[in-house]
């Protein structure tokens, strides 16, 4: 196998390595960076170093933008012109919505971002484990031709990720909620804390655990985060005003006095908390489940995308189109048997036969 790295940074030097190491590929590699991309040839992010991306993704079959946000429609539509007919592109920004409104309707493209990285940046820190069990999701649209989504989905979950299939909407609010609105936090509890303790300079505290640990990510590489805020900049302004009324009602409640009340939203809290990092991938056996469809364009997307909304996990799957090419079957393979039962449901509501290989 052969992939391309447009990029080679700390995550795309990641892909490389585990391309190498977990896929056997050959990777190729650009980046605009000469010393960066001479290197990843060193570290063996990369096998060959090319002298543009045209260049790198001569025989690919699937390519990994890993530019900065701004950056990528312009990437992933140079990758879409220069490569083969049957190669997949893929990118892995953080917002989604202006990468897909640029090339969704390309049946090449296929969005994606996984949910990896460290406080460390670099293509020097980059490591062939850095996805081991990270969500990695795929943004698919109607046009999304269904053999490359799914070697895009095979190849990042031989990596060890753990793909699922997502709108690009879905994906901003939810990426606004749980990663971008903390580092806005983080940002706002550093200025406010500087400006408390300036009114106190003779008398300024060393700061505790808990402050260190909730602005861990503060100011965190601002050429990065200036281009993710701006990408996604109305779905965190939402998450802001929410959390502006969240405050409100906390002053209130604080100024109360009551006690209990208190108490009962700090066990809430920490209730919540326990859920939310808690939520993990469906363990159990793995089922096979061979669904019935016609041969027709995003038919595969379709699949992936309901069964993602219903909070189902495709382990993997297989293609298995009819010789005359009008229909198929596809295999999706889910873990546990609750996982199985509500795929199954999910699947003959959109209308296919489905049954369960044993």
């Amino acid at each position: 196998m052969r992939i391309a790295v447009l990029g080679v940074g700390l995550i795309g030097g990641s892909v490389g390595l585990a391309a190498r190491q977990r896929l056997g590929a050959e990777v190729a590699g650009f980046d605009p960076d000469r010393e960066l991309l001479e290197r990843a040839a060193q570290l063996e992010a990369i096998d060959e170093p090319a002298g543009n991306a045209a260049e790198a993704v001569v025989g690919a079959e699937v390519v990994f933008c890993a530019a900065p946000v701004t950056a990528l429609p312009g990437v992933a539509a140079e990758a879409l012109a220069a490569a083969g007919e049957d190669c997949a592109i893929t990118d892995v920004g953080s917002v989604k919505r202006d990468v897909i409104a640029a090339l969704g309707s390309e049946s090449r493209f296929i969005g994606g971002h996984p949910l990896a990285g460290a406080e460390t940046s670099g293509v020097e820190n980059a490591r062939a484990d850095l996805f081991e069990g990270a969500r990695w999701y795929l943004t698919p649209t109607e046009r999304t031709g269904g053999m490359l989504y799914d070697r895009v989905q095979r190849a990042i979950s031989e990596m060890g990720a753990r793909p699922q299939a997502i709108e690009a909407e879905t994906h901003d609010r939810l990426m606004a909620a749980v990663s971008h609105l903390p580092h806005v936090l983080a940002n706002i509890l550093v200025t406010q804390a500087a400006t408390a303790l300036s009114e106190e300079a003779e008398h300024l505290p060393e700061v505790g655990p808990s402050f260190r640990d909730a602005t861990r990510v503060a100011g965190a590489n601002p050429a990065i985060w200036g281009d993710i805020f701006a990408g996604n900049r109305q779905a965190v302004a939402t998450e802001i005003d929410a959390v502006v009324a969240k405050l409100s009602e906390a002053a209130d409640l604080l100024r109360s006095g009551d006690r209990d009340a208190v108490r009962a939203w700090h066990e809430q809290a920490a209730k919540r908390r326990r859920e939310l990092i808690e939520t993990e991938i469906a363990g159990g056996p793995l089922h096979e489940l061979r669904v019935l469809v016609p041969n027709r364009p995003g038919i595969v997307a379709e699949l992936a995308l309901e069964l993602g909304r219903g909070g189902v996990n495709i382990e993997d799957m297989a293609l298995y189109p009819a010789p005359d090419m009008t229909s198929g079957a596809i295999s999706l393979y889910i873990a546990g048997d609750e996982q199985a039962e509500r795929a199954e449901k999910l699947v003959r509501l959109l209308g296919h036969d489905v049954s369960r290989a044993e």
